[in-house]
């Protein structure tokens, strides 16, 4: 094949996928980052595989200037700390038009947009690599301790059970939130959900991020533009939940 080099863009990138693509030889994988409102990174040729594989690489332009804050906030986390990704540049725009209530909240003071993503800075090589942590409104408040959605499905799929996974929230009448998986069979056998546990356990993961209640799916539901429709899944397990309330006569 006359192929060498594949950007890979979308969603987080699982090593196994990397590795198919990426065999250190002949052929190079990379990723690449973008939005309708401006910014765009890509892989830096002469990255290593590490900063190929964990990021989606550097702005295209020397101009872009990236700011990674305490969501809600404007304070800077430092290199390493996941927050909000916000981004101002030479295409990135300055507001939106006829919509002063909106930019207040879609800026910061300085004219930072904020883009809704959880990103963190991490130096590879010296060099400064922006990371793709998942999305603000897919964080789950369980008690006022947050679940990062992404996070807990990569490390639901290093079971070998499990082909696929999307976590949610659903309403918690104590906590607020807690985490529900909707998870997809390699071979069509349900794991049970302490079987799940005990491996996230193995993995180290702190209880509170466990999820509290397996959906098990033929398929996970996508939207036009190929992505795990969240927005479903959050409706339909809220709506679940409210019918198995009503039907045992419990005030959800």
């Amino acid at each position: 094949t006359s192929l060498r080099r594949v950007v890979l863009s979308g969603a987080k990138v699982p090593p196994e996928l990397f590795d198919r693509v990426d065999d250190g030889a002949g052929h190079w994988a990379g990723q690449l980052f973008g939005m309708s409102e401006g910014l765009l990174t890509v892989t830096p040729l002469d990255s290593p595989a590490h900063a190929r594989l964990t990021t989606v690489g550097t702005p295209i332009a020397s101009d872009d200037e990236i700011s990674i804050l305490e969501p809600g906030a404007e304070n800077e986390l430092r290199d390493g700390g996941v927050g909000e990704l916000c981004c101002r540049g030479p295409y990135t725009i300055p507001g939106y038009f006829d919509a002063p209530e909106h930019n207040q909240n879609a800026f910061t003071s300085d004219g930072f947009y904020r883009t809704g993503d959880l990103a963190a800075i991490t130096v590879i090589d010296g060099k400064r690599y922006l990371s793709i942590e998942g999305r603000i409104k897919d964080l789950i408040n369980r008690g006022g301790e947050k679940v990062n959605a992404e996070e807990l499905e990569l490390l639901l799929l290093e079971h070998p059970g499990i082909a696929n996974a999307a976590v949610v929230a659903m309403p918690d009448p104590r906590l607020g939130e807690k985490a529900c998986a909707y998870l997809v069979s390699v071979d069509g056998e349900p794991l049970l959900l302490k079987a799940v546990q005990e491996h996230l356990a193995q993995l180290g993961v702190a209880k509170f991020k466990w999820p509290e209640r397996l959906e098990w799916v033929p398929s996970l539901p996508h939207t036009n533009v190929n992505k795990i429709d969240k927005k479903r899944l959050r409706a339909e397990i809220a709506a679940k939940l409210l019918a198995e309330a009503d039907a045992h006569g419990v005030v959800a």
